[in-house]
């Protein structure tokens, strides 16, 4: 279905007011972001999505509303895996608590204009060849099944991330931070700081987390609209829902066996789409049911991460 250009331009307007509200008004001063206020903002998100879910239903049908809301729900599950990400980052720039927050939310810009650039090509490229859906299928399952059998133990070294190799090659960076400012002054010089390199990184993992996650939604829907504001409803709640758990992030110790089980799944559904039709709803409750039992197998019998575990008592010391 080809939706009129003004939908288009009102999503993406509504987008852009709702952030320049959260980066203008709401969050405009550097603060510690606690848990109640980060659970507040994350039930804020959650509920305009599931309004957007609403409006669709009532616009384009209820079709068209639990492919929405199955998107959402596949990308919000798979964004999840960010937060591991977003603790390494953090800790390993020694970024203040309270400028995490300015980063996190100029990095939601970034990720939203370059997921919306692959989601474009992404669309392109199914529509001109089918056969990409199977590629698709293959890389999904092939990434699921690794990560299943992996044993990342999340002590990733940054120092070694192209891009921050690329942005300290042609940018000069202060020692220090400079308030939540990503650009400074010494000594007549201007500097890059250091929550600037943190905001490269953040938007470089974003891209590689897209890889998958994008071609994941392909498997419920081919429909550019509902993947790029499923896709975006979803990174826009990414930054609350860090806050709300990043403390007790290290004792998700089976979430990304479930993440593994969930992409493994998708590549498998790409791959027999043309033998076997699974309901939209069906893969809806499936993800939900994945990702709510990795969640509760995490808090009931998961071993915590010691190292994340250690991450966290430094970054709460540090808030005060």
């Amino acid at each position: 279905m080809d939706l009129p250009l003004w939908a288009w331009l009102a999503f993406v307007a509504g987008v852009l007011i709702l952030l320049a509200l959260d980066l203008g008004i709401f969050h405009r001063k550097a603060h510690v972001v606690r848990v109640r206020e980060a659970a507040f903002w994350t039930a804020v998100w959650v509920t305009l999505s599931l309004a957007f879910g609403y409006v669709i239903s009532r616009w384009l049908g209820p079709q068209k509303a639990v492919e929405y809301l199955t998107g959402y729900v596949l990308e919000w599950s798979l964004a999840v895996d960010n937060i591991f990400v977003f603790v390494l980052v953090f800790n390993f720039f020694r970024t203040p608590f309270k400028y995490q927050q300015r980063a996190l939310l100029w990095g939601v810009l970034g990720a939203l204009a370059m997921r919306g650039i692959m989601i474009g090509v992404g669309v392109t490229l199914i529509q001109t060849f089918h056969w990409v859906l199977y590629v698709f299928g293959a890389f999904l399952l092939f990434t699921g099944l690794r990560m299943l059998l992996s044993r990342d133990d999340q002590e990733t070294d940054l120092s070694a991330n192209p891009a921050l190799k690329l942005a300290r090659r042609f940018l000069r960076v202060s020692p220090d931070y400079d308030g939540q400012r990503f650009f400074t002054v010494v000594d007549g010089v201007r500097m890059a700081t250091p929550l600037l390199l943190v905001l490269v990184v953040i938007d470089f993992a974003d891209v590689i987390f897209a890889v998958d996650s994008i071609p994941a939604i392909f498997a419920v829907t081919t429909d550019p609209f509902i993947v790029f504001t499923s896709n975006a409803m979803a990174v826009l709640g990414l930054r609350s829902m860090y806050f709300l758990l990043a403390n007790i992030v290290h004792r998700f110790a089976y979430l990304q066996a479930g993440l593994a089980v969930i992409l493994s799944y998708i590549g498998v559904k790409m791959l027999l789409l043309d033998l076997v039709h699974i309901p939209t709803a069906v893969s809806l409750g499936v993800v939900v049911g994945i990702l709510g039992i990795s969640i509760l197998a995490s808090l009931l019998f998961g071993k915590p991460n010691e190292a994340l575990r250690s991450q966290v008592d430094e970054r709460e010391a540090a808030a005060g």
